[in-house]
C-alpha cells in the first residue's frame, strides 16, 4: 500500500526534514516543492494499519507544523487490477 503525504513545515527548516525523512524505512521518495506546502513524501507498507503508525513517526519530527494525508485508492490508477 501506499500513501503521499504533504508537510509544511518552519521556514528554513526544509534541508534538515528531508535528509530525517529519507532515513525513515518506510518513506520511498521524498521532494521540496513550491506552493502551499514545503515537502512531498511518498511511503509504502504493507498493511493498513501501519499508515497510523508511520504518520505518529512523521509528524513528530521537530519543525513540521502541518501535514496532509492521501492514501492511494486502489483501483483508480494504484494497481491491483487498475
Amino acid at each position: 500500500m501506499e500513501a503521499y503525504v504533504l508537510f509544511t513545515c518552519n521556514p528554513g527548516h526544509e534541508k534538515e526534514i528531508i535528509i530525517h525523512l529519507k532515513s525513515i524505512p518506510e518513506v520511498v521518495e521524498v521532494n521540496g516543492v513550491w506552493g502551499k506546502y514545503d515537502i512531498f513524501v511518498k511511503v509504502s507498507f504493507e498493511n493498513p494499519l501501519d499508515l497510523e503508525k508511520i504518520m505518529r513517526k512523521l509528524k513528530n519530527i521537530e519543525n513540521i507544523t502541518d501535514s496532509d494525508t492521501m492514501p492511494v485508492l486502489y483501483g483508480q490508477g494504484g494497481s491491483i487490477d487498475d
